[in-house]
This record gives C-alpha cells, structure tokens and sequence, in this order.
C-alpha cells in the first residue's frame, strides 16, 4: 500500500487529498495502518505490527485490510 505523496493524515484519521479539496475521516485501527504506510512499511510489515498490538484475528485483520484498500482506490488516494 503506498499512499500518493501528496496525501496528508493526521494521527486523529483526518486524510486529506490537497490535490482535490476532499478530506475523509478514518477508525483509529485504519489511522495506525495509514501512518506506518506513510513511513514507508510494507504490507507485510505492517499486518505483522497491527497483530502484534491490536486485538484482532488475521483474517479479520485481512478482510479490513480489503476492505481500506478499497476504499483508498475508490477515492483516488493510492499512488498505483
């Protein structure tokens, strides 16, 4: 997952696309995945850390990641 340059995000979940004037408002689970994204973490990576710290089962964890990674392309916010 890598996130256009141009994206700004908060540690709040406020994304904001200054490219178009759009912001949207992300879970604090999603908020945590997007920062490590920004830092430059693989997937791989990222999922390992996300288990590590939250409560979730991997295949919840994989349907959530889906889940985000579509809705990120839905609004133009990844760099393909």
């Amino acid at each position: 997952m890598k996130l256009k340059p141009n994206i700004a995000t908060s540690e709040a979940g406020f994304i904001f696309n200054p490219a178009t004037g759009d912001s949207f408002a992300a879970n604090p689970l999603a908020a945590d995945i997007l920062a490590r994204a920004k830092t430059g973490l693989d997937a791989a990576a990222i999922k390992a850390d996300i288990l590590a710290r939250y409560d979730v089962a991997p295949g919840q964890l994989e349907k959530d990641w889906d889940d985000l990674l579509a809705q990120l392309r839905d609004f133009n916010l990844l760099d393909q």
